[in-house]
């Protein structure tokens, strides 16, 4: 039997992980806040609800990726639409929160017989495009397995289980500090081979397997390179996540974590100048302002469309 899934939140990462699940021969039904995103789902076969209460209507699993924490708790449980889900239905919170909101999450729909797997995801929106995700679930373990049995993860990309509700949104925590700074560090050495002399575009595949290597440098190396900061994954988005971080880092004893406190005040200043649906990559903007006239690319800047 096909098994039927809503999807809520269709903007640059849910269109392509959405219309990844249509293609694999899923019924899915979504929702957007701006319905004009539904559009080229509805041509695929999705059919487009109203609102988030009929989406979740007679699903087996609803899928979502909005904003931040208080979107989900608006969209699902202010909304109604959780007294909407059927019992024994599976919600997967693709979205990334605070671990204890998840927490709080999966017990509100426990009481309604309705399992919660929060899976946040690293890949951007290349990942989703390709179906190529990195998906981090924390849960019951039974909701896991019944997921990965009906091929739901797969469309999407590679799921693993990390532990209990909330261990999903701590894995992806542990995942922003890496990405950060990494980011920074790509940036420092590719505007640094730029000045010393070295050809930036030789660097990705002249450390390619290397100990420097990483997707940040393959990908957002050569963004940086290009000039090219429409967004895989906005900063504004970056700067929430690791705000959680640093809050959760002191919830669980870990008060000082100093480089990622740094790389999230410049990200939180680029936000500032207004660069917040900038590419995370555009931490290179900051190093230049730093290091003016240095540059990195000959090229204009390709801003957020």
């Amino acid at each position: 039997m096909t098994k039927r899934v809503a999807f809520l939140g269709t903007g640059i990462m849910g269109a392509p992980m959405a219309a990844n699940l249509i293609d694999a021969g899923f019924t899915v039904a979504v929702w957007n806040r701006t319905a004009a995103k539904t559009e080229p789902l509805a041509a695929k076969g999705a059919r487009v609800a109203a609102d988030p209460a009929v989406c979740v209507e007679e699903a087996d699993y609803i899928l979502s990726i909005l904003d931040n924490g208080p979107v989900v708790r608006a969209v699902f449980f202010e909304s109604g639409a959780h007294e909407r889900m059927m019992p024994g239905s599976i919600f997967i919170d693709m979205a990334s929160i605070p671990p204890g909101m998840a927490r709080e999450h999966a017990a509100r729909l426990a009481e309604r017989d309705v399992f919660h797997l929060d899976a946040p995801v690293s890949g951007g929106s290349k990942g989703a495009a390709e179906g190529s995700l990195a998906i981090m679930a924390g849960g019951v373990r039974p909701a896991f397995d019944r997921a990965t049995a009906d091929g739901v993860w797969q469309p999407m990309g590679r799921a693993s289980w990390m532990g209990e509700a909330g261990s999903g949104q701590i894995a992806k925590l542990a995942n922003q500090i890496m990405v950060a700074c990494n980011i920074a560090s790509v940036a420092q050495g590719l505007l640094f081979a730029k000045l010393g002399g070295a050809e930036p575009a030789q660097i990705p595949p002249a450390l390619a397997g290397g100990h420097a290597d990483s997707r940040v440098l393959q990908e957002h190396g050569l963004r940086m390179i290009a000039r090219d900061f429409r967004p895989g994954a906005p900063i504004r988005n970056f700067v929430k996540d690791l705000d959680t971080v640093l809050a959760t880092a002191g919830e669980i004893g870990l008060p000082q974590l100093p480089v990622v406190q740094q790389v999230r005040d410049i990200f939180k200043a680029l936000a500032d100048q207004g660069l917040e649906r900038f590419d995370h990559s555009a931490f290179l903007l900051h190093l230049e302002q730093l290091n003016a006239p240095a540059r990195l690319g000959d090229g204009p800047d390709t801003p957020p469309d």
